[in-house]
């Protein structure tokens, strides 16, 4: 008999370095989810990302048994990490966070493409360079 699935919680943790310190603590602890062994699992199948933000949707079956998909960091990081800064613009028409060319929003669209619905590279480019502008970069050629 299959599994039933009782519910899905979605999680925003750092690779490699997951505790059961809030705030994931008290998500998966309401979830019902034992969080030692998740925090253990977690941590060694994204220690190659150590540091990054990764995005996790957890499957929490009726038995108390859980399984998780590890997505790709947010695009809005991806972006940051290419052009080296800390943070966008606050006010995106006003003043610029910076300058990415084209060649590395290619590589921020390839890198984030499993997680998008676009159809083409192309398309996943458009939605990065939408992206690009709500923060405040520039993308130059």
């Amino acid at each position: 008999m299959a599994k039933k699935l009782i519910k899905q919680v979605k999680v925003q943790a750092v690779g490699g370095k997951a505790t059961p310190a809030p705030p994931l603590g008290p998500v998966l602890g309401q979830a019902g989810i034992n969080i030692g062994e998740f925090v253990n699992q977690f941590n060694e199948k994204t220690r190659e990302r150590m540091g990054e933000i990764v995005p996790t949707i957890i499957n929490v079956y009726d038995d108390r048994s859980f399984d998780f998909i590890v997505k790709v960091s947010p695009m809005s990081r991806l972006i940051l990490k290419k052009i080296g800064k800390d943070k966008g613009s606050g006010k995106n028409r006003v003043s610029s966070a910076g300058t990415i060319t084209r060649a590395q929003v290619r590589e921020v669209a390839e890198e984030k493409m499993p997680d998008l619905n676009a159809a083409s590279i192309e398309a996943a480019m458009k939605t990065v360079e939408g992206t690009c502008f709500s923060m405040g970069i520039q993308v130059v050629d």
